[in-house]
């Protein structure tokens, strides 16, 4: 029982999808590595990774490593799988030696093979407790800030890469509010980030005023780079990575927090999402979107709490929060896209992390539920929702589009200026 270093948590590579794109491209660097004189590969997509593969892009992932010349088979039909994102690399090699490999993209980008433990995935464990309850009460017992615990485990080469995560987050907000190209797939998505800050300065020559528009604005430069399959960081996910960097960048300009604040804070929202992938779920095809974004709320509340000078307790509540209210909510990519609802979405629950921060810093009373409750809470109700609802794109928004495609009917676009 524990958890691994919370250097699992942040990972950086190409979107749109962490369990979609990162995991299977992972996947596929490691059985070229192992399997160097192969003729010929073969790679069969079950599951989410079957019906939402090729808006996610998950082929040209897997060809950017293996070639063009893999096989990629979209198995739909195929229902008893051990794992939502399961995939088959079937490896050819001299005197038609067949060697079959059955990979899961557990989230994150993390993979993992059929029979390992989880374990041998996750690396060592360094932190012999895994609640938030559990965590609480020894830093009360030996006096400790959630920081301080935090580097009572962790080592230097940690804080090194919080760094170097930090760096890349507010690259990909830089490059997300210069961009002007439209977003790719068939949905031609025109970019938002950029248009949001210009209406903040229209915004200032008239009679009103839009509240945290820069933090909305810098959560859509993310999500839009995410969707542009350029760098992330994966906060959890890749589909919920801009909610963190946009809450972090928002405090880093408007209250001038200093960089190790920052990289603390980051250290603060990295021990969220570990709780949670240890307890539950952050893949959006096990548990919806409530284990992404959810998730990503959860560690921004966090974190801006701890930049508000909050206790644990404070840190905690605002973790609760900020997934309590996304109880239940579904994955459901239009077209398999990491682009509706899910950009718009990273906007919305930057500002109700910074919300639940606020909340925390101000609630005098006791709370019935716990973070841990909460995870438990949304973790059943990922596992009791309908397959369509999980990042399949067989309900929800997409089901709708679909319907209207099918028809002919009118899809309505809003440009907003």
């Amino acid at each position: 029982m524990g958890m691994p270093s919370i250097a699992m948590v942040y990972k950086i590579g190409l979107g749109p999808s962490s369990s979609h794109t990162m995991g299977p491209a992972n996947a596929a660097h490691w059985i070229k590595k192992h399997f160097p004189k192969a003729l010929k590969y073969k790679v069969i997509l079950y599951g989410s990774l079957a019906l939402t593969g090729k808006g996610h892009f998950t082929d040209v992932a897997i060809k950017s490593v293996l070639g063009n010349d893999v096989e990629i088979v979209f198995d739909i039909k195929t229902k008893k799988i051990p794992h939502p994102n399961t995939m088959d690399f079937i490896v050819v090699e001299h005197n038609d030696l067949v060697i079959k490999k059955r990979i899961f993209s557990i989230g994150g980008g993390v993979i993992q093979f059929e029979g390992e433990k989880v374990e041998e995935v996750n690396g060592p464990t360094i932190y012999y407790v895994q609640h938030a309850t559990t965590i609480l009460e020894y830093c009360h017992n030996h006096h400790l800030s959630l920081i301080d615990f935090i580097k009572k485990h962790e080592t230097t080469k940690f804080w090194d890469k919080l760094n170097h995560v930090w760096e890349t987050m507010q690259k990909s907000i830089e490059l997300g509010l210069s961009a002007t190209d439209v977003l790719p797939g068939k949905l031609k998505l025109e970019r938002s980030a950029p248009k949001l800050i210009l209406n903040k300065k229209k915004a200032h020559k008239t009679n009103y005023h839009i509240d945290n528009i820069d933090l909305m604005a810098y959560a859509y430069a993310v999500g839009e780079t995410n969707a542009s399959c350029k760098t992330v960081v994966t906060a959890p996910t890749c589909g919920a990575a801009g909610v963190l960097p946009a809450v972090l960048f928002y405090a880093f300009k408007k209250h001038r927090i200093s960089t190790q604040q920052i990289l603390n804070a980051l250290a603060i929202a990295g021990l969220i999402a570990n709780i949670t992938r240890t307890n539950a779920t952050i893949a959006g095809a096990e548990g919806g979107c409530q284990a992404e974004i959810g998730v990503a709320c959860s560690m921004a509340s966090a974190a801006y709490t701890y930049l508000l000078g909050g206790t644990n307790e404070q840190i905690f509540t605002a973790a609760s929060i900020g997934m309590q209210h996304c109880i239940g909510l579904t994955c459901d990519p239009v077209l398999g896209y990491v682009q509706i609802p899910c950009i718009e979405r990273n906007a919305v629950y930057a500002c109700r992390a910074i919300d639940s921060a606020n909340l925390a810093m101000s609630l005098t009373t006791k709370r019935l539920f716990n973070f841990d409750d909460d995870l438990d809470n949304m973790h059943d109700v990922g596992k009791s929702m309908k397959a369509k609802y999980r990042e399949t794109s067989k309900g929800g928004l997409s089901r709708i589009y679909n319907h209207k495609i099918k028809t002919k009917a009118k899809v309505t676009s809003f440009d907003c200026k």
